[in-house]
């Protein structure tokens, strides 16, 4: 691995950080050690460092925000890529944005909203990268990803760079295209939203953050919404209703809030919160016999 590394810096990729830890970059903030994270400098970087990683049958993982996953503590025997550089973003005619897959969605919704631009307020709260949610098909308020992506610009595990439409990513709740099709890589998305009225837009935007601030645990470490929502029903209301709101597992707990929130209450470690997740899963199996999925990614448990 060592030699793998050397490689990967005299190639000047961008950016190597070794033996870094892993829950500096979850939200969660948990997981073991990364032999190394690696951030490209652009696509061509991004290829050259695949290429070594697949010579030397290296494993890795591509993260954005950290805001989806659940690691392990164990460490991490290969690279975690992350796109931050890929940070680009252009306001171009008819209402579209054309971004880079490593910005925040966050700041692009406040920008969307700043310009006049409806269509991204439900993503204001959303605290992932622009990759990351195209992947996820990330959503809220009724609204997601699907809603508004017009293109996707993607990297093929054969290296190949093309654009997928809309249609063609298969956009359903919480799911798309890419995750279906591992080694796929999302470079760049450009987005069509609709002519808004900023104020309305800011007023829009305030309101939710409202919301979110008393129904959400934002003060805690945590990864959003556990599960997905059962068809014709609300994971949290399951949960709830099964007295698990307050339920500790060591430094890991249920939300007061928000019961379909795991949050990092008191150092919790990664086993501690999968242990409280599979039995949340398993009791609301037991006693409803729903099998709640998983919203979240599990990350090197195997």
């Amino acid at each position: 691995m060592d030699e793998v590394i050397k490689k990967i810096e005299a190639a000047n990729i961008g950016k190597v950080d070794i033996n870094e830890p892993i829950s500096k970059h979850t939200t969660y903030k948990v997981g073991g050690v990364a032999k190394a994270f690696v951030y490209p400098k652009d696509v061509n970087c991004l290829i050259s460092l695949l290429k070594i990683l697949k010579e030397y049958n290296v494993k890795y993982k591509l993260i954005g925000s950290g805001s989806n996953l659940l690691f392990s503590d164990k460490d991490f025997d290969g690279v975690i890529i992350k796109l931050k550089e890929f940070d680009n973003v252009e306001f171009l005619n008819n209402n579209k944005i054309k971004v880079g897959a490593g910005f925040s969605l966050i700041k692009l919704s406040l920008m969307a909203a700043k310009k006049g631009l409806a269509g991204l307020e439900f993503a204001s709260g959303i605290p992932g990268t622009v990759g990351g949610a195209v992947f996820m098909n990330a959503g809220a308020y009724k609204s997601d990803m699907g809603y508004i992506v017009q293109q996707v610009k993607v990297l093929t595990p054969e290296f190949r760079i093309i654009s997928l439409e809309n249609k063609e990513m298969d956009f359903h709740y919480r799911t798309s295209y890419l995750q279906k099709k591992p080694g796929y890589i999302c470079l760049e998305v450009i987005l069509k939203l609709a002519k808004g009225n900023r104020d309305a837009l800011d007023e829009v935007i305030k309101e939710r953050r409202k919301r979110r601030m008393e129904s959400q645990p934002l003060e805690y470490p945590s990864a959003g919404s556990v599960f997905r929502n059962p068809e014709g029903d609300y994971a949290g209301r399951l949960i709830e209703e099964l007295g698990y709101k307050g339920y500790k597992n060591g430094g890991a707990k249920v939300s007061d809030k928000h019961a379909n929130f795991v949050i990092n209450y008191d150092h919790a470690t990664g086993t501690e919160i999968k242990e409280l997740i599979d039995e949340i899963h398993d009791k609301v199996l037991k006693e409803y016999n729903i099998d709640l999925k998983l919203e979240q990614e599990l990350v090197n448990w195997e």
